[in-house]
């Protein structure tokens, strides 16, 4: 059976599309999981700055913690909506 030049979607077979669908949804579980993490990591260094009395290098942390906290839980809404 010929290959299409496009590759559509719709000309894979069932199981290809579950294998590629599965694996793009993990790969943002992934990233999103990460960018929790180093937003937990960069949140904690921020306190430990602002703990210190440095409230201009806290803004070097805790920006990133909120950036990676909103990305994160933007990509694992985006993994959760598409395998529901």
């Amino acid at each position: 059976m010929p290959v299409p030049a496009d590759n559509a979607p719709s000309q894979r077979s069932i199981l290809e599309r579950i294998l590629i669908r599965s694996w793009e949804y993990r790969h943002l579980r992934f990233w999103g999981g990460f960018r929790i993490a180093a937003g937990i990591v960069s949140f904690f260094c921020g306190l430990l700055t602002l703990g210190v009395g440095a409230y201009g290098w806290a803004a070097v942390f805790l920006v990133p913690a909120a950036l990676n906290f909103a990305f994160g839980y933007w990509e694992l809404a985006i993994a959760r909506s598409a395998s529901a």
